[in-house]
């Protein structure tokens, strides 16, 4: 339908199958990339023996290579036909999984991931190709809701058994694992190539000048918005100064294709209301689903729990990413596109307000269910809210490479930044809630002095013989939980922000579906008065000419 895509001829059941499972490894494989690192961002920090601040340079450099290279895929693909596109990069990620195991220190490992997220970028939408090829053309849409949200199952699946891989050969056993996968896709897509699509020439100079721009700019908002909460935001200095240089990168950029005859990116396409909406909708969306891996997986980890303790609550998150995929796949309506955008924004409501209610005592399996809910929303909603737009893609085709653009950003960006704001949200309101407790922490109150004194009898087969050490260490301990009853009231108040932001987009979107169904309504009704009254002409001159 779009030049370069594959062709889709009709398959026998056994190679519908094989284009199937392959598509479903493709796409499991590029996200496993960022998801295995971002599960085990403590433990590699360990392997460097880094800091928190530059361990946080390892995701941040993989979504800078995925987001930048978004830009030039699509003309790529358009130019030099799908198969040069698929074995080339299968290639190229087979390669850099490799270069990973002769990685020995932080820098180097920050070199490699970029590059790994450049080329993880082209699995995506080949997963997406392969899964097409898969599906009678009745079921073309479905192919589409599995490919699209087969990339969410990343995170779960590394929560569950990335824990073995590290005892494997520690951070090598990560490698080895991706490098595995990566090598059976290469084997499987050499097997069984795409069906040939329509090639053109699309390149044009000034495309790459819009990408020497654009992927810069681009590169230092991911960085920015990665370190802002653990650099901190007020007290350094280069955030604001790479903060200002990316505007300038991206509005040059921008200025320049505007003027363009034949942009890459279709600015004005993209200033209209309705893309410009649909951006935002996906923004939030992305935002709020953050309270997922930010909020709970964050407040688990912050009390001690690892990976290896929450295996129930991924196997919980994996069935409702899986449970989303299935439902919208059996679902999806191309008449009722933005509804599944409704439902989403109504679970995750649900399931912020349901985490709000945490004490220190919650645990993994007081989250199972909220869990399975923001994992069901974040498949639900996403081929729908990618087909809301395929439409003007179709009818105009140089669209294409702006909408994966403004997709790839939104959902990226849109995750960062939820990360960023959550994180920093949650600061804020620890910092607020240590001093409220602090300031009754006085021992005039006669529970203070008694949990005070439980507190330090705990130490005295310990420290017997020594009071002051005893009541020290009591003091200590007094101040460690209030420590944490700070942080359990910071997180739900994260929660509860989620929730608001939730209701308030999805109070918008149904304002604009309520507003759209209105004004068709009043279209319609006119449009049957015009044609009663051209009836009732019509009816008149005949009865005048008899």
């Amino acid at each position: 339908m779009l030049p370069g895509s594959p062709s889709t001829p009709q398959h026998p059941s056994h190679k519908r199958i094989a284009f199937g499972i392959i598509g479903l490894l493709i796409s499991i494989t590029g996200a496993l990339s960022n998801a295995l690192v971002t599960a085990n961002i403590t433990n590699l920090q360990g392997v460097f023996g880094a800091y928190s601040n530059e361990i946080a340079w390892l995701p941040a450099v993989y979504v800078m290579g995925n987001i930048s290279i978004n830009l030039l895929l699509v003309k790529f693909r358009q130019q030099f036909g799908l198969r040069a596109f698929t074995e080339a990069f299968l290639v190229l990620y087979v390669l850099v999984s490799f270069f990973h195991l002769l990685v020995n220190d932080l820098n180097s490992a920050i070199i490699v991931r970029a590059a790994h997220g450049m080329v993880g970028a082209a699995l995506s939408s080949l997963g997406i190709y392969y899964q097409v090829q898969a599906w009678p053309a009745r079921h073309r849409l479905k192919a589409l809701t599995i490919g699209l949200g087969a990339s969410q199952l990343a995170i779960p699946l590394a929560r569950l058994f990335s824990t073995g891989l590290l005892q494997l050969d520690q951070w090598r056993g990560l490698y080895l694992f991706e490098l595995g996968l990566a090598m059976i896709c290469l084997g499987g897509v050499l097997m069984l190539k795409l069906p040939p699509g329509d090639r053109m020439k699309v390149f044009e100079k000034k495309d790459f000048i819009t990408f020497l721009l654009m992927a810069p700019g681009m590169a230092l908002f991911c960085a920015v918005l990665s370190l802002g909460r653990i650099e901190w935001w007020s007290s350094t200095p280069w955030l604001g100064v790479a903060l200002a240089l990316g505007l300038v990168l991206v509005v040059a950029a921008v200025v320049l294709e505007h003027n363009r005859s034949n942009p890459l990116i279709n600015t004005r396409w993209l200033g209209t209301g309705a893309i410009f909406r649909f951006g935002i909708v996906m923004i939030m969306l992305r935002v709020t689903l953050a309270e997922q891996n930010t909020g709970a997986i964050g407040y688990l980890q912050q009390v001690g729990l690892l990976n290896d303790q929450m295996q129930y609550l991924a196997l919980a998150i994996l069935a409702g990413v899986a449970s989303g995929i299935i439902v919208s796949a059996l679902t999806i309506n191309v008449k009722h596109l933005s509804w599944p955008i409704v439902v989403s924004l109504l679970l995750i409501m649900i399931a912020s307000l349901m985490d709000a209610q945490s004490s220190p005592l919650t645990r993994a399996n007081n989250m199972y269910f909220s869990q399975f809910l923001l994992g069901f929303s974040s498949t639900f909603f996403i081929a729908p809210a990618m087909l809301l737009n395929i439409g003007s893609v179709v009818s105009q085709p140089k669209n294409l490479v702006s909408l994966v653009v403004l997709f790839g950003m939104s959902q990226n960006l849109g995750g960062l930044a939820g990360s960023a704001l959550l994180g920093t949200f949650q600061t804020l309101r620890e910092k607020f809630h240590a001093s409220v407790i602090g300031d009754h922490l006085s021992l005039l109150d006669p529970n203070v002095t008694e949990r005070l004194a439980q507190y330090t009898n705990l130490f005295s087969s310990l420290l017997y013989g020594d009071a002051t050490l005893r009541g020290a260490q009591g003091t200590v301990q007094l101040q460690a939980m209030a420590t944490l009853q700070a942080n359990v009231l910071a997180w739900n108040d994260t929660y509860l922000l989620t929730a608001g932001m939730a209701f308030v987009t999805l109070v918008w979107v149904l304002w604009r579906l309520s507003r759209l169904r209105y004004l068709n309504w009043q279209q319609a009704k006119r449009d049957a008065e015009a044609e009663q009254r051209a009836m009732q002409h019509t009816t008149s001159t005949i009865g005048r000419e008899k």
